[in-house]
């Protein structure tokens, strides 16, 4: 059974870092486009960033571009996603999916299948 935890959030000061890391249990991750998206509260689920299959294109919402960095360690099947110079709008819950996306990978939600529960950020001094 395919399952995808996250891990790594937490409260951090505006300006600091995180790296939340997905967790892949009952397949192989490199056969997946990965992506991370978030939610905060009372607006809709949106996409951050992923990572292709295989290849290992990436692609960013403009919000994070130049402060977000996603990476894929296959020995450890586990996808990152480091987040540097935090803002309070960065605050949210945020996902890992897994997808069958052929090509370069995409940050909508309806191309991935498979989610995990969530780690909540919170970015407040």
């Amino acid at each position: 059974q395919l399952k995808l935890v996250e891990s790594g959030g937490g409260l951090v000061q505006p300006g600091g870092s995180l790296r939340l890391s997905c967790a892949a249990s009952g397949f192989t991750l490199d056969y997946y486009t990965i992506g991370w998206f978030r939610q905060a509260p009372g607006k809709e689920r949106e996409g951050v960033s992923c990572i292709s299959r295989r290849s290992g294109s990436t692609n960013y919402a403009d919000s994070v571009k130049g402060r977000f960095t996603i990476s894929r360690d296959n020995a450890k099947n586990t996808v990152y996603l480091q987040m540097n110079s935090l803002e309070p709008e960065d605050t949210a819950v945020y996902y890992c999916a897994a997808g069958r996306i052929v090509g370069s990978c995409t940050i909508r939600r309806s191309d991935y299948d498979d989610w995990g529960q969530g780690t909540q950020v919170t970015v407040s001094s």
